[in-house]
């Protein structure tokens, strides 16, 4: 049984529409100014959480705009007032000294509401045409075990001596320490068996993608397994929404999207010879026909007011805790869910 109280996130748009990228109710937009109000609103209405994730070039179509992870999450952290606020990291792009200093900054400044989420990148030519290489899917996982390594005591306020393979630091210590907690949350998204234990040894929340409730048990019967030490390891899943008063409304939505969706294909070509073959994401995405990124609607929050909110507890009852939604159109579906949907589940 879980023994954390339902949280609900919204993905911040940071690179645009989440189903489809040429939907009239939704013209392309992933500017600042879009995320600002679509954050404020979220948290006004309730919303405990937004994960800003990181891109340097639109994963979808790099022609598109991209907003900047880091710099946002640190306004966000300035102009809000209770939503957490978690920043992903891909461990290449930073060095972990200058890393571990951001995070503790925009730690001070939302006063005790940040988190980083370690993922370890899938999106081939946003590093390899940056010069910084695109180690094979094992390697990288290495490297960011050793990156987090380092990052975590240094987030802790720890005087730190390493000799790594990757990293040598020497007596290295940050100022201010973190006064709200011991350290900011680290969250961990991936699913292969080293993401797996990565997240069982060095994690607080694991970030699982979208799909079937069953598959997501298993998912976490094997890390729950898994030895640790410290707090007991908090789960949270990537879903996309569609509710409405009817079954049939919703799946007229969803048969909606999809064929919007149709007309992005050439663009995701593009995407798919850009990810990682060896990414267990891309591989779980394909088992179910889906819109939505991050697993999407393969989650099965799709349907009645009613059929969500049951949806959701039978998610809970297995031991997620946060669940970071997306929605189409963004905004209006994000308040139908606030109105109809979070009273019925907190009922």
């Amino acid at each position: 049984m879980p023994t954390h109280p339902i949280r609900f996130g919204v993905w911040a748009l940071v690179h645009g529409s989440r189903a489809a990228l040429q939907d009239p109710d939704e013209p392309y937009d992933a500017s600042w100014e879009r995320n600002r109000k679509l954050v404020l609103e979220a948290e006004a209405l309730g919303f405990d959480s937004t994960l800003v994730a990181q891109h340097t070039v639109n994963p979808h179509h790099a022609p598109q705009d991209q907003l900047e992870a880091w710099t946002a999450a640190s306004a966000l952290a300035a102009l809000t007032c209770k939503i957490e606020i978690i920043a992903a990291i891909k461990p290449y792009l930073y060095h972990p000294v200058v890393l571990a200093k951001m995070a503790l900054g925009i730690e001070h400044i939302s006063r005790g509401r940040f988190a980083i989420n370690l993922v370890n990148a899938w999106n081939r030519p946003e590093l390899e045409k940056a010069g910084i290489g695109f180690p094979e899917h094992d390697a990288r996982y290495d490297y960011g075990r050793e990156w987090i390594s380092v990052v975590e005591p240094l987030m802790r306020g720890e005087a730190l001596t390493v000799n790594g393979e990757r990293f040598k630091v020497d007596d290295y210590m940050l100022r201010p320490a973190d006064p709200f907690r011991p350290r900011p949350l680290i969250y961990v998204g991936g699913e292969s068996m080293p993401a797996r234990q990565l997240v069982a040894d060095k994690g607080d929340v694991w970030f699982i993608n979208g799909q079937p409730l069953e598959d997501v048990k298993a998912l976490i019967a094997d890390v729950a397994s898994r030895p640790r030490s410290g707090p007991r390891l908090r789960y949270g899943l990537s879903a996309f929404v569609i509710a409405r008063e009817t079954q049939a409304e919703a799946e007229a939505h969803l048969v909606r999207l999809f064929a919007l969706a149709a007309k992005d294909a050439p663009i995701r070509a593009v995407q798919q010879a850009n990810t990682d073959a060896a990414s267990v994401m891309a591989a779980t995405m394909r088992k179910t026909p889906r819109v939505g990124s991050n697993g999407g609607t393969a989650a099965g929050l799709v349907g009645s007011y009613d059929q969500v909110a049951a949806r959701i507890e039978a998610f809970h009852a297995a031991g997620i805790e946060l669940f970071m939604l997306q929605f189409q159109p963004f905004e209006a579906d994000m308040r139908r869910f606030a109105a109809e949907v979070m009273p019925r589940v907190k009922a």
